[in-house]
């Protein structure tokens, strides 16, 4: 038997048996993109999934019942996210991290979208920000560590000029705040910057993340990726595609 053989065999054995819990974490929180509206047409998703959100052992994600499974598209099924789930970025993202770095080991998504929430919906004590938190420690008592935030939110805190000028510190306080409350006060966050929003005021809230000016937020622009006809949501394609820029700007 051949030396690269060999190493061949034992990599994939150990990845059989030490590998079965993740050992790096990502959370995923935000509104309807991050939840994934790709492939969604009149409230009903078209089931397609592309090669690049198909499922991968090395990554997992926690479900509903805080239980650790493959991750398959829908990411957010059986989540109440209040819309109907397509494709998202999460997927693409987590192979992403995992092919760039098999040392990573499993990788661990914790999908804790709502669709439709402003910002001020995900401060401390709301029914969204308890979620995160409850997840993320669930997903933390598997032994592994919790690498960063993925955070695709603002389309909502377009409509109200209030709203949009109160983003910046909003957001900020919720990272704090998270920080604080997971005991990580360096965790990286990875945010999305608008590609599209409901309201008027979408450039406002994108200046806001464009320039929080808190250490370790790494900005990823979703402006210019693929629209579906509702011109809100991601497409399917685009999806892939930002989970695939997610990743790069976590290595």
């Amino acid at each position: 038997m051949s030396i690269v053989l060999l190493s061949t065999l034992l990599a994939f054995a150990s990845f059989s048996t030490s590998q079965s819990q993740p050992q790096n974490i990502f959370l995923l929180a935000g509104e309807s993109n991050i939840v994934g509206q790709g492939g969604v047409v009149n409230n009903k998703w078209d089931g397609v999934v592309p090669p690049e959100s198909g499922p991968n052992p090395a990554v997992q994600r926690l479900n509903a019942k805080l239980e650790w499974e493959e991750a398959k598209e829908p990411l957010h099924s059986g989540l109440n996210t209040g819309v109907v789930n397509g494709i998202g970025p999460g997927i693409p993202f987590g192979i992403g991290v995992f092919g760039d770095n098999p040392r990573l080991n499993v990788i661990g998504l914790v999908p804790s979208g709502v669709s439709g929430t402003k910002i001020i919906d995900w401060q401390k004590g709301t029914k969204a920000y308890n979620q995160l938190i409850t997840r993320a420690q669930a997903a933390n008592k598997s032994g592994g560590f919790i690498q960063a935030l993925v955070w695709y939110q603002g389309e909502s805190d377009t409509v109200l000029k209030a709203d949009a000028d109160a983003y910046k510190g909003r957001f900020n306080q919720f990272i704090k705040d998270l920080r604080a409350d997971l005991d990580s006060p360096f965790l990286v966050i990875l945010e999305v910057a608008l590609a599209s929003g409901i309201g008027n005021f979408t450039e406002e809230v994108r200046q806001a993340q464009l320039k929080s000016g808190i250490h370790d937020v790494r900005v990823v622009d979703a402006k210019g990726l693929e629209l579906e006809k509702d011109k809100v949501h991601l497409t399917t394609r685009a999806q892939v595609r930002l989970g695939e820029k997610l990743a790069e700007a976590f290595r």
